[in-house]
């Protein structure tokens, strides 16, 4: 518990100092967000606002892995996904941003990237960590053998998940404050079923929730900066990663409903869209640009999908208590 604590504080305290001091280096690089054209009239006005922002969570995640790692070894298989989402994300960034790429990397080629990555990641898993692919039942206390269907259930829960961290980057604070919701579910989880697998995920949850509370003070709503592809795909191979730790990826769908509520609105949207010929469900997609058509502010936005996510997390507790 102390070392959970002392991560967060380090974190945390890594973030907010870096801000200050990113923030300007970035706008003077002139590293600046595009706004896309057919996004929300308001966001109009973010243009130019810096993004690869989350290199400054990131930093404090790092510092807390460099200070406990050697403490919590299994640490590694989520750091993996961590640090390769993130630089396949900064890679993206900087095409965009940097080469002035509008379309940063081509479709195919980040999700060939995120293939190899979490291929990387089953195996540490499962070779080097020797964890299993084991999944937690929520409400039952026990545990499902996947079988053959192990592998190709984790490349769909950690794809589908860095995906959903994405597409919930959207708006200011808002993929910030969902996941810093998600990283106090897995702390608590990771007290309850314990172990050393569970202490590892419980100091890299704290880094995580310290960072991103750090981050929050420069992204919420008005945001200084954006985290990026740099932090949004970092973000996500977290979640599965942790879940993948402490065996819990049948909860992924519901801790991270939001997660799974933005990526589904947009396949409904393109899907009716081809359908009809034009038609739409949704006034905008990803979910939270419809809210926004619908007159909730960005503020309300951020505190009502991150309350939706704190019942979820209290949802999935009870399952495993």
């Amino acid at each position: 518990m102390k070392d959970t604590l002392l991560a967060i504080i380090i974190s945390f305290a890594v973030s907010a100092a870096l801000g200050p001091f990113v923030i300007p280096l970035l706008l003077r690089l002139k590293v600046g967000q595009t706004v896309r054209e057919e996004g929300p009239e308001s966001h109009k006005a973010k243009n130019g606002t810096p993004t690869i922002g989350g290199l400054i969570f990131l930093a404090g995640i790092a510092v807390v892995s460099v200070v406990f790692g050697k403490k919590y070894p299994q640490m590694s298989p989520v750091m993996i996904l961590i640090v390769a989402f993130g630089l396949i994300g900064f890679i993206d960034d900087f095409i965009k941003v940097v080469l002035k790429r509008s379309k940063g990397l081509a479709a195919w080629q980040k999700f060939t990237l995120q293939f190899i990555v979490t291929a990387l990641f089953a195996w540490f898993l499962v070779r080097y960590e020797n964890i299993d692919l084991d999944m937690i039942v929520p409400f039952t206390k026990k545990e499902l053998d996947p079988g053959i269907l192990g592998l190709p259930i984790l490349f769909f829960a950690v794809l589908g998940t860095d995906t959903g961290s994405n597409f919930t980057d959207g708006l200011d604070g808002l993929a910030a404050s969902v996941t810093a919701a998600i990283a106090l579910f897995f702390m608590v989880a990771a007290a309850i079923l314990g172990g050393e697998a569970a202490s590892a995920v419980s100091v890299v949850s704290a880094a995580v929730f310290g960072g991103l509370l750090g981050f929050l003070l420069f992204n919420a709503n008005k945001a200084r900066v954006f985290m990026g592809d740099t932090g949004a795909l970092a973000l996500g191979g977290y979640v599965a990663g942790a879940a993948y730790m402490l065996h819990l990826p049948l909860l992924l769908p519901i801790v991270a409903i939001i997660y799974v509520i933005e990526v589904a609105s947009v396949m409904i949207q393109v899907s009716y869209f081809k359908l009809t010929h034009g038609k739409r469900i949704f006034k905008m997609a990803p979910i939270h640009h419809h809210f926004e058509k619908c007159g909730w502010s960005e503020a309300q936005i951020m505190t009502r999908f991150t309350a939706v996510t704190i019942i979820a997390a209290a949802i999935c507790l009870i399952s495993i208590l």
